[in-house]
């Protein structure tokens, strides 16, 4: 079992534990002492997103990696995939990002990449965390072997081009008017730089970070004021990021959302209209829409659940050679060109799709009619876990009686979120109505159960 790694990195609030700045500083000597293999001089990058508590997690983490005699390469605010990325191109031991992604200022995350750019596996991390319980001790450098730090001046603009090459040659975006809400996080310079110099006239919003506004009523966790935008400015897209840009939802010109299963099932028509989708298929996650799966089956193609999460999504893509996958949520994994979800690269090919076609966002993007789809978050609390909780009699006797409502056209999923501190309850079906009440009396039960 793992205790300090979740479903993406160490997550939780900005100077409790474990984001303190010793447990960063012993994950850091941890970690660097993990990735120290062979004669070299060893590397480590590390970029964050706009949180105010970064202060605190980057000199800590700066200090462990030196102490283990690994240089440090200091990035600044920057996406997580641009992280990945520069991992990659520097090569780079290892890759860190300080991030809660999607959380809200108060929280914070560290997110580690291993030198080929893909996220550390559950063996790694937990050998990490082992190291980590063992202290520092015999690990530590001689004070002649201590590493270095410097800032790295262009890393903006070297992930800049990096993701504009990744725009199908000979095509612009000019004519287009695009509206982009960058969650006052990570993408807060380089997603306008990129949209504009591609040649779409762009609206920002949500680009003035102040160390506490992350995800405040805005990216693609709360999409609604970018909605209204497109509507109020007359743009052709919307396209709203979270805190540290691997994620991204859409709106038409409508101001109607787009989300992630949709951007899939577009980029997978597309790639295998053009014959560069590679799997038969491409890779979701158990929250997928139903009917994104019936849409896929009528081009022919796959679609392969994994449990909620990018990593495992893109481990499963590694695994059955997929080139597409991602999560409704909006984070789109495209593995010819990243290692991690991407928003702005995701944003990207939906554009590309937009321009060649000639239509509006409406006609272009909205690609499958959903399922009624209803998720409630239930909050944990009064001292009880959510595995005592999910076994309380009234709990699944509530769930036993959903899933008959539903019948066999639909389904329920409930689990704990590996990301914040709630049990997601999650219903499917063809009536709507059904749907949502059965949502709503299994989260009310689960609530009284946790207390």
């Amino acid at each position: 079992m793992r205790k300090l790694f979740g479903t993406d990195g160490i997550r939780g609030t900005a100077n409790t534990e474990p984001i303190t700045a010793s447990t960063a500083l012993a994950v850091a000597q941890a970690a660097g002492a993990e990735f120290l293999r062979g004669d070299h001089r060893h590397l480590v990058v590390i970029g964050k997103d706009t949180r105010l508590s970064g202060y605190l997690l980057e000199p800590a983490l700066t200090a462990g990696f030196v102490s283990v005699g690994m240089d440090v390469v200091l990035l600044g605010p920057l996406p997580t995939p641009a992280v990945a990325m520069l991992t990659r191109s520097l090569r780079a031991d290892l890759g860190v990002v300080i991030s809660a992604s999607h959380n809200p200022y108060q929280d914070n995350g560290i997110k580690l990449f291993g030198p080929d750019g893909y996220k550390l596996s559950d063996d790694v991390e937990r050998a990490i965390e082992a190291r980590v319980a063992r202290g520092a001790g015999g690990q530590l450098a001689a004070p002649d072997s201590l590493g270095q730090a410097q800032r790295l001046d262009d890393a903006l603009g070297r992930y800049i081009e990096f993701v504009k090459n990744s725009f199908p040659r000979g095509l612009r975006l000019d004519g287009l008017k695009i509206v982009v809400d960058c969650a006052n996080g990570a993408a807060y310079r380089v997603a306008p730089t990129v949209f504009y110099e591609l040649g779409a006239e762009v609206v920002p919003l949500a680009v003035e970070p102040d160390g506490f506004n992350i995800n405040k009523d805005c990216g693609a966790t709360a999409p609604g004021k970018l909605c209204q935008a497109v509507l109020d400015h007359g743009a052709d897209l919307g396209v709203a990021l979270d805190g540290d840009a691997d994620r991204m939802v859409m709106a038409d010109e409508n101001g109607r959302l787009v989300d992630g299963d949709q951007i899939l099932g577009l980029i997978a028509r597309s790639w295998r209209e053009s014959e560069v989708l590679r799997g038969g298929g491409i890779v979701g996650t158990v929250m997928a829409n139903l009917g994104l799966e019936r849409y896929l089956a009528g081009l022919g193609l796959d679609l392969r659940r994994t449990p909620v999460g990018d990593r495992y999504v893109v481990e499963r893509m590694r695994e059955g050679g997929y080139n597409l996958g991602g999560e409704q949520s909006g984070h789109i994994v495209l593995s010819d060109y990243s290692t991690t979800g991407d928003g702005l690269i995701a944003a990207l090919q939906v554009l590309a799709v937009l321009v060649q076609d000639g239509g509006k966002a409406s006609q272009v993007t909205r690609v499958f009619e959903p399922l009624p789809q209803v998720l409630k978050n239930v909050p944990l609390g009064g001292g009880i876990s959510p595995e005592t909780a999910l076994e309380d009699a009234a709990v699944r006797a509530a769930v036993a009686a959903g899933e008959r409502a539903l019948g066999r056209g639909g389904r329920l999923l409930i689990r704990k979120s590996g990301t914040e501190p709630v049990v997601r309850v999650m219903g499917e079906g063809e009536d709507a109505k059904a749907v949502g009440d059965v949502v709503e009396t299994i989260a009310r039960t689960i609530a009284k159960a946790v207390g």
